[in-house]
């Protein structure tokens, strides 16, 4: 039975703290590894070698860092099934769920390979006589993220790579139920040519969350998991000063609309509801049948999966009309995912217009953006002001300059003490 320690500098730490957490094998239940926890000191020296990388990181030309990510890149599809075997043996997910996990993630860093062209600024020029402005976004310092167990190598790969890329450096704190990819991913970067210190997994429990929370030399804090947990990171953080994203759960409805296509309606109903257990956070929990439409379609697929593969429970709840299905979706305090099926095309314009969720599938179960969109639900879903990967992700990890120059031309025109104008 191996031991999961943590991967500071570059290299394996072992962990000091004495506290430890059991990994299982969901397939058998044994134990198969134990997971070290670490202390505030811990994640202190973790936090220490990412602000000693800082400096040079970020002065790194974005191109450079491309580089290495498309070296990463290449190194994960290299170790495309080693990764999954890994998951699947600490998660319990079947091998090509776990397979696609992996793609999903390798598609924000194949987004990230693009920072170059992804933090051109802004420039305007005579803004002013002899006067000229431009803008430029800049890195924020040490990142953080605390990741969930059920995508333990995708959810990491929502945030590293576009905190890398815009010149960053990161400490990941992934789930302890499934510690193991964290750590093949840390490797794989070094194998990558990241520099010592740029990359660092610490291993642990709420007291290590709660170091990284109150750590005053991180800027930064993205998490993915339960609502309740996510508003704590969310306060806690923020009031510690610091940047946070932090996703939590959801309540994903599906309206299925008379003039549906119904079996394929009941099939991505039955895929989006019971896949991977229903650990998606954007898995279906509550199916909305206009006019009752889906109901006698929906319950004896309801009855095989629930009494076969003893999967989550799925709702099925009749609306009378469009309006009254919309205002049910929208009323409801989680606004992370929600589809649609009809073929009416106004009705899903309307609908998706309309309907207040952060995320809309059109005849599309799972609405997930792919990488060069942005992944965000609204209301208690997400705390934070911005979602992450995409074009979001470069706003979260970069900060904001704008500069305005004049340069001597010889002519004085003397002291102004009014507020300056452009003229």
């Amino acid at each position: 039975m191996s031991d999961v320690h943590h991967y500071i500098q570059a290299k394996l730490t072992e962990g000091a703290s004495g506290r430890w957490g059991d990994v299982y094998n969901p397939a058998t239940g044994e134990k198969s590894r134990r997971v070290a926890f670490a202390s505030a000191d811990e994640v202190d020296r973790a936090v220490q070698a990412a602000a000693a990388a800082f400096p040079g990181w970020a002065a790194t030309p974005p191109l450079t860092r491309a580089r290495i990510l498309f070296k990463f890149l290449e190194l994960l599809n290299r170790d495309h099934d080693a990764l999954a075997r890994v998951i699947s043996e600490e998660h319990g997910k079947v091998f090509s769920d776990a397979q696609g996990e992996i793609t999903r993630g390798l598609e924000v860093v194949e987004f990230a390979c693009g920072i170059p062209h992804l933090l051109k600024g802004e420039f305007t020029e005579q803004v002013g006589r002899g006067i000229d402005s431009w803008s430029v976004r800049q890195p924020v310092g040490v990142c953080a993220g605390i990741t969930p167990f059920n995508f333990p190598a995708m959810v990491p790969m929502w945030m590293f790579p576009m905190a890398l890329a815009c010149g960053n450096t990161f400490v990941l704190k992934p789930s302890e139920r499934d510690p193991s990819a964290g750590l093949r991913i840390a490797q794989l970067l070094s194998e990558a040519g990241l520099p010592p210190g740029v990359f660092n997994v610490v291993n642990g429990d709420k007291e290590a969350v709660d170091a990284i929370l109150n750590h005053p030399g991180i800027a930064a804090v993205s998490f993915v998991g339960s609502t309740a947990i996510a508003e704590y990171i969310y306060r806690t953080a923020a009031a510690a000063g610091k940047r946070v994203q932090a996703l939590g759960g959801a309540k994903n409805h599906m309206v299925v609309m008379p003039d549906a296509d119904l079996d394929q309606a009941t099939d991505a109903l039955m895929g989006a509801a019971y896949g991977a257990a229903g650990e998606r956070c954007m898995a279906v929990s509550v199916a909305v049948a206009v006019g009752g439409v889906l109901f006698d379609e929906v319950k004896p697929e309801m009855r095989i999966y629930k009494e076969e593969i003893f999967g989550p429970v799925l709702s099925v709840v009749r609306s009378p009309d469009f309006d009254n299905a919309t205002k049910l979706v929208s009323d409801h305090e989680y606004g992370n995912g929600v589809a649609i099926f009809t073929r009416d095309g106004d009705a899903a314009r309307e609908f998706a217009n309309r309907v207040q969720i952060g995320m809309v599938g059109i005849n599309l179960p799972i609405p997930v953006p792919m990488a060069f969109h942005s992944f965000g639900g609204w209301k208690r879903s997400l705390f934070g002001d911005m979602a992450v990967y995409g074009p979001e992700g470069v706003r979260f990890y970069t900060r904001l300059k704008t500069m305005s120059a004049r340069w001597p031309t010889g002519i004085r025109a003397g002291a102004e003490y009014v507020m300056p104008t452009m003229r």
